[in-house]
Order: structure tokens, then C-alpha cells, then sequence
């Protein structure tokens, strides 16, 4: 893409944005319940939208050359994916469910499927690579160095005379399999001379069987004739691609290059910027340094003495937390400054006044509440509102900035890859101004001690710091530190040596296959509660933990989520999904499953000291994810006999602590995975799990999907002769797993060398297929079941409980109208 096209689309961008933020403002106003559907319909069509715009601002940002356009694009991109995030939070609340079914607004804005694809940002992976190759050639160190768990037992010896015998008996086994093949060549030879004896059969003669084999010969060339001419009509009306344009792994690797190319291109540009900025810095230092200076002196000088004229004393200097002397800087006048700071004054002790207040009219309305509070509670679960974003402002003044400096600009038809200079020494020149600000506030503060020494006769009056705005305490809790003389190298190579700092497979989320649910708002509309999909579980995933620990901006605004809990059977893909998160967001895996635990760091202070490290060194080494595999045992309502030594709950408590501690900028997020959640004490699971996500089996989209994929992947071709549609069908019930261990089983090495001359059918599927035990709809229920007893499930219940009412008493009124 070059740089023109790259800036029409910025254009086009922003022209879209602007509509978004004029769509934004009349979400906040309340609505009653009985509009819940359009308040929905609402936020999913400026959801879907700011996806759309997402996808634009990731290409724009990672084709930009110029490092000042760069800086703006990276701040927009960083607030549209934080408000897709923000958007999603209000759907869930919306919906009552954490998956949304937006068919119908797709069809209503003429999107397809592929537009609720999440795009994942590119520089995800690219700014952090460096780091991640470190980690990883440190890993690798550490794993080479380890010495075996387990020390490998010899082979015992065996005798010459042993090992002669055996390789004799393996020889005449050989022989006698080659010997009997032979005779059953020869038998078969037999039969079929004795049956066309039998049957009266003449040899054929040698101009007979020239013209057999003349006949299936042309028969032959015929038909290859044909098919070219068939492939060569329908390239001609476009139904093929032609064979220049079928070069897949050429075009991918020019387009690969070109991305090299550019990215080196990117990164030479931002050392020249970095260069230029330091040099600008220096030079407005040297030589509009001194004039600033003696400027601001001026002004603070004689507001000094207008202050003293108007009222007879010196002014107290603005505190440093106020802004210094920035306020004076402002248009304002000395007496509206000195009335500012006697206004700042009078508040805090109203503040303090209504506080106290407030305390005693807390007293009073605790013994008064009730019924009446039950009640207002009702009132105000009825009305919806979206809660007011942190990332609306940033994307404002980002596109604020744009319009003001980038838009109209002489460049903007042929814009170049350099930076502009003009801009740069704007930007510059206030950082310049703060820094000699800061500077001059030093001296003025002691200038203004000695006015009023020899002035007024005053001596230094007491400073009284700026009271704190009253409010709740949302200071992080101090955890007690049980490793301080450990350095992070240290804990890391233990991690590693024991097992619990593990390294992740390469896999992509876009790996994990599976199509979205078509009908899921016409099942809705008919009372029937639809199941997530794959894709649904695949968004959910990249929304709730890579969009959250890719980009540390992004986890500090968004809304925290801490952990995510997969709940599905075995085969479903929960593992590969963990995988994935670390794959595209570069993080780290640790591993605290229970069976991990076994044997390792035992007693109390063992399994704090576990827990402990493990958080610190995930904290440190941001992005991190913690992985727990059967996190049911964690919290059994009862321990199995078989598994008492292992003690399964030994962390619980200190694993619900650890996560409670992580606040907004700790890129570290716990995901577990379980299959059995009903054994599970439901209050304990879902204190420390705040995101459920259910996988159901899949439906017969994905599975269509997931077999076409599937076998192409293994080395297979989908040829007509293929029926994927009844494999769909025929394997209800089946997860991916039992799916890709079918293709497996059926695509041997030589299988795929036979592929040119026998074409894969269903039928070789089956036998393999049904020697899998499949998820019986018995144990799907059951989950279902166990997942509407979680708090999200109780609400997404008791409201389409509430709606089926309705309706009902809708058409109760409606019959006696007609009556």
C-alpha cells in the first residue's frame, strides 16, 4: 500500500470516526426496560462499527511510514480497541450473556460475517519481539542445563548368542511372509485359469488385444482432452483462476518481503525522528531557552505587584500539584487567581463539612432502609444506561489533533515519509516551556519569601498541602514480599527447573476453526436459547485476554477482567486456546495445575511461597498468563479418595488473594479449564473466576468448517468425490478433537502418495470415526445446567423468564380485545 493510499484511507477513517462520537453522547441517557431491544440493537451497531474501524486504523498504523502520524494513529488505535472492549462489557450487561448473536444487525448494515472478526494489532508482536526471543534463548539455556528428573536406566545386555538366535528368527519370519505371499500369487493364478477354462474363454489374439488397448488408450486421451477444455472455459469466464495467478507461496513471499522492507523502513525513519527531536530539544534550549525565561520572570513579577497593589499582600505561589505557575500564565487576571485558590481553600472545608454530614445522614437512612430499598434497587435494575467510557476522550482529542494538524496540510494529496519539522519544534517548544517552567518556579518561590521579608516585614508563612479529594481509597493493597533478596533471573530459572514456567506451543488463534451461528437472533425470537459457536468462544477469547494483555494502555483504561474460566469437554480446543493467547501477545506461560503441584513445595508456607513467586515473576515479566488445567479440583465440594495425597485445594486461598491483587496495568491474567465444573464448590469457582466462557460441541457450521480445514491441513484435497457435507452431518456430537484424530488415523503417509490415483470419499472416515466415544447430549445438559447456576446464568435466565411473561400477558390482553 503507499503512502497516498494509505492517507485516503486515514481520511475515510476519520470521516466514519466522527459519526461514531455523534452516536456516542445519546447513549448515555437512560432508558426504561420495556426498550431493551433497541438499546441492544443501539450498542451492537456501534459496536460492529468501531470493529470495522479497529481493522482500518491496525492497516493504516502498520503501513505509516511517517513517525508523527505514527505517534497519533498508535494513540487512536489504542482508544478504538479500548472502546471496542468497553462496548463489549456494556453487551454483556445488555444481553445478560457473554456471547451476542447480531445476525440481524449484520444484515441490516450490509456486513458480513467475516466484519465480527476481532483484528488483533500487529504491533502486538513486532515491538515486543526482541524481548520475546530473549526469554526464549533464556529458556532454552535453562532447560539445556537442567539435569534429568529421572535418570535413564540402561538397556540391560543381552548375550552374542541371544541376539543371533533373535535376528535369525526375525529373517526366517521374513522369508516365510515373502514365501507365502508368493504362493498365494501363484494360487490365485491357478483359479482364474481354471475358471476360464471352465467358462470357455479363447486367449485373445494379438490384433484383438492391439485394439483393446488402442481403445482404452484413446478412451484415455479423450477424456483429459476434455477436462483441459473444460478448465481452459471456465478460466475464460472467470469461474477459475488463471496460472499466472496461481503462485501462492510466491506471492506470499514477495508480500512478506515488501512487509520486511517497510518495517525496516519504519524503524529507520524513527531514529532519524528520535534524533531530530533531541537535536530540536537542545537547540530551542540554547536559544530561546534565556528569553523564556526572563519572559516568565517578568510575568510573575508583575503580578506580584499587581496582586500587592489590589490587595495589600504579597499572593501565596500556586503549589506544583496545582500547576504552578501555569495558572498565572493563563488569561486570567491576578485577581481572578487569588480568587481561584481562596475558592480551592473555602471547598475543602465544605468538603469536609458535607462529609460529616453525610456520615450522619448514612446513620439515619441504615435504620430506615428495607422494603423501600428492595424497591428502589427494582427501580433501578429496570433502567438501562451505558457507563460513561475513558476512552471517548482520548479518541476525541485524537481526532481533535488530526483535524487541526493534519488534515488540511499542503501534503495531504502526495504526502512524504519524512517528518515535518515545523510540528516537531511546536511540540518541542512547550516540553521546553515545562522544563524552564519548573525551573523558574524554584527561583520565584524564593524571590517572593524575600519581597515579603523586605516589604511587608512577613515572615515565611507555613505551607499547607493540598488536601485530597474525598472519596474511596483505590490505592493497590501492599503484599508482603516473601522473596526481596531474590533477583527476577533467580525465580525465573526455578520456575523453569520446577516445571511450573513452561514453553507454549506457536499457535494462532486464528487456528482454532469454527463457524458463526446464522440464525442465533431468530432462534432468540423463537424462545429457543442458542449455544455459542467456536467463532463465538475464538472473539471472546481475543477480546477478553489478547486485546487486554497486548498493549499495556489498553489493559490500565479498559475494564479489568483478571481471569477467564473455559468450561467444556475433553477435545474442545481449551488448552490450544491458552496457547494461542500466548502466541499473539508474546506472554509467558505458567503452569499451576494441581497435578503440576504434586510433590513440590509442600506444607503452608510451600504453597504460599509458590503462589507468591509465581505472581511476582508474571508481574515482572508482563504480558504473563497463568494457566490452571482441571481447575475444579482447586475447589472440590469433596476430595476423592484417589486424589487426598495430592491435595488438590492446598491453593485456594492464596490463589484467590493473588488475583484479588491484581489491579488495572498488571498484564497478568489466570485462565483455567475444566470439564467436570459441577464437582466444584460454585461460590469458591466463580470468586476467583470473573469470565465463564461455556463450549459447547459443535454445530454443524463449524464442523463443516473444521473437517474441509482439517483435512487440507493434514496434506488431503477436497475433490468432489468428498462429501464434507454428510461428514458434517454424521459426526453430531463429535468434538475437534475426535475430528482431526479421524483425519489423522485415515491420512497416512501412504494414503496421501495413493491421493492421484484414488480420490478420498466419506465412507473412509466412518469406520474410524465411530471407534471415538462421542459427548452424549446427556453431559452437554449437564454443563448447560451447571453453567445457568452461575450468576451470569441466573440473570440471563430469570430475564428470559421475565420476557416470556410478557409476552404472554401480551397475548392474553390481545385475546380479550378481540373478545
Amino acid at each position: 500500500m503507499s503512502e497516498g493510499t494509505c492517507q485516503r484511507l486515514w481520511e475515510s477513517s476519520h470521516v466514519a470516526l466522527r459519526e461514531l462520537l455523534d452516536r456516542e453522547q445519546p447513549l448515555l441517557e437512560p432508558v426504561p426496560e420495556r426498550e431493551r431491544p433497541s438499546f441492544q440493537y443501539r450498542l451492537a451497531s456501534l459496536y460492529l462499527h468501531y470493529l470495522g474501524l479497529l481493522r482500518r486504523f491496525d492497516t493504516i498504523y502498520d503501513q505509516m511510514v511517517q513517525p508523527q502520524k505514527r505517534r497519533l494513529l498508535r494513540r487512536l488505535l489504542d482508544g478504538v480497541a479500548g472502546r471496542v472492549l468497553e462496548l463489549k462489557d456494556e453487551l454483556v450487561r445488555a444481553d445478560l450473556c457473554e456471547t451476542h448473536y447480531l445476525d440481524h444487525v449484520l444484515q441490516d448494515l450490509k456486513l458480513t460475517p467475516a466484519d465480527l472478526e476481532v483484528s488483533i494489532p500487529k504491533y502486538f508482536l513486532l515491538e515486543q519481539s526482541s524481548a520475546v526471543r530473549e526469554r526464549g534463548v533464556m529458556l532454552a539455556e535453562i532447560l539445556s542445563r537442567m539435569e534429568p528428573v529421572f535418570s535413564k536406566e540402561s538397556a540391560p545386555g543381552m548375550h552374542r548368542t541371544e541376539a543371533i538366535i533373535l535376528v535369525q528368527k526375525a529373517e526366517r519370519a521374513r522369508q516365510g511372509r515373502l514365501r507365502a505371499t508368493f504362493m498365494r500369487e501363484i494360487r490365485r493364478e491357478e483359479e482364474r485359469d481354471r475358471r476360464s477354462r471352465e467358462d470357455g474363454r479363447h486367449k485373445f489374439g494379438q490384433d484383438y488385444a492391439a485394439v483393446t488397448i488402442q481403445k482404452v488408450w484413446k478412451g484415455y486421451l479423450q477424456r483429459r482432452q476434455t477436462q483441459r477444455d473444460r478448465r481452459t472455459e471456465m478460466e475464460f469466464i472467470g469461474m477459475l483462476p488463471l496460472p499466472s495467478q496461481v503462485e501462492p507461496l510466491n506471492i506470499m513471499f514477495q508480500a512478506t518481503l515488501k512487509d520486511d522492507v517497510r518495517r525496516l523502513h519504519q524503524i529507520e525513519k524513527e531514529e532519524e525522528f528520535q534524533a531530530a527531536m533531541a537535536k530540536a530539544h537542545d537547540s530551542l534550549t540554547e536559544t530561546e531557552g534565556p528569553d523564556m525565561k526572563e519572559k516568565m520572570k517578568e510575568q510573575i513579577r508583575q503580578w506580584f505587584i499587581e496582586c500587592h497593589a489590589l490587595t495589600g499582600r504579597f499572593p501565596d505561589y500556586p503549589d506544583e500539584s496545582l500547576g504552578g505557575s501555569s495558572l498565572i500564565f493563563a488569561d486570567k487576571t491576578p485577581e481572578q487567581v487569588r480568587m481561584e485558590l481562596e475558592l480551592q481553600a473555602q471547598e475543602g472545608k465544605k468538603r469536609e463539612e458535607d462529609k460529616s454530614k453525610e456520615k450522619e445522614k448514612d446513620k439515619k437512612e441504615k435504620k430506615k432502609k428495607g422494603k423501600d430499598e428492595k424497591a428502589k434497587k427494582g427501580e433501578a435494575d429496570t433502567v438501562l444506561q451505558v457507563l460513561p467510557s475513558k476512552f471517548v476522550s482520548v479518541i476525541s482529542a485524537g481526532h481533535e489533533e488530526y483535524l487541526n494538524t493534519w488534515k488540511n496540510r499542503y501534503d495531504r494529496l502526495y504526502p512524504g515519509e519524512n517528518f515535518d519539522s515545523e510540528t516537531l519544534r511546536e511540540a518541542k517548544r512547550k516540553e521546553v516551556e515545562q522544563e524552564i517552567r519548573i525551573q523558574v518556579d524554584e527561583l520565584m518561590r524564593q524571590e517572593l519569601k524575600k519581597l515579603r521579608l523586605a516589604v511587608d516585614k512577613e515572615e515565611e508563612r507555613p505551607f499547607k498541602a493540598p488536601k485530597k479529594k474525598p472519596g474511596k481509597k483505590t490505592g493497590k493493597k501492599k503484599e508482603k514480599d516473601l522473596t526481596p533478596d531474590r533477583s527476577v533471573d533467580s525465580l525465573y530459572e526455578e520456575l523453569v527447573t520446577f516445571g511450573f514456567l513452561k514453553k507454549s506451543e506457536t499457535v494462532t488463534l486464528k487456528d482454532y476453526i469454527g463457524d458463526c451461528l446464522y440464525l442465533g437472533s431468530t432462534l432468540t425470537l423463537a424462545n429457543k436459547l442458542p449455544m455459542p459457536s467456536l467463532f463465538d468462544i475464538r472473539q471472546n477469547i481475543a477480546l477478553y485476554a489478547v486485546l487486554r494483555l497486548g498493549s499495556p494502555d489498553i489493559h490500565a483504561m479498559a475494564p479489568l477482567i483478571r481471569s477467564i474460566l473455559l468450561v467444556g469437554p475433553s477435545g474442545m480446543g481449551k488448552k490450544m486456546l491458552v496457547q494461542a493467547v500466548c502466541t499473539e501477545t508474546g506472554a509467558n506461560l505458567f503452569d499451576l495445575s494441581p497435578g503440576n503441584l504434586l510433590g513440590k513445595y509442600p506444607g503452608k508456607n510451600g504453597t504460599q511461597m509458590i503462589v507468591h513467586m509465581v505472581f511476582k515473576v508474571a508481574r515482572l515479566l508482563q504480558p504473563s498468563v497463568i494457566w490452571i488445567g482441571n481447575a475444579e479440583k482447586n475447589f472440590y465440594k469433596k476430595v476423592p479418595k484417589e486424589e487426598r495425597e495430592m491435595d488438590p485445594k492446598r491453593i485456594k486461598k492464596d490463589l484467590t488473594k493473588a488475583v484479588k491483587l491484581l489491579m488495572p496495568g498488571d498484564r497478568v491474567m489466570l485462565i483455567g479449564t475444566t470439564e467436570k465444573p459441577q464437582l466444584a464448590d460454585m461460590r469458591g469457582l466463580c470468586r476467583v473466576y470473573e469470565r465463564i466462557l461455556l463450549m459447547p460441541r459443535p454445530d454443524y457450521a463449524s464442523r463443516y468448517v473444521l473437517w474441509k480445514h482439517m483435512i487440507e491441513t493434514q496434506g488431503g484435497q477436497v475433490t468432489q468425490h468428498l462429501d464434507i457435507s454428510a461428514l458434517a452431518k454424521v459426526s453430531d456430537g463429535y468434538t475437534p478433537g475426535h475430528i482431526l484424530q479421524t483425519i489423522q488415523s485415515v491420512l497416512t503417509k501412504r494414503r496421501l502418495l495413493r491421493l492421484s490415483k484414488r480420490s478420498l470419499v466419506a465412507s473412509e472416515f466412518l469406520g474410524h470415526l465411530a471407534k471415538l466415544e462421542p459427548v452424549y447430549r446427556e453431559e452437554e445438559e449437564s454443563l448447560k445446567d451447571w453453567y445457568f447456576k452461575t450468576p451470569l446464568g441466573k440473570k440471563n435466565m430469570k430475564l428470559s423468564k421475565d420476557q416470556l411473561e410478557a409476552e404472554e400477558a401480551k397475548l392474553a390482553k390481545e385475546k380479550k380485545k378481540r373478545k
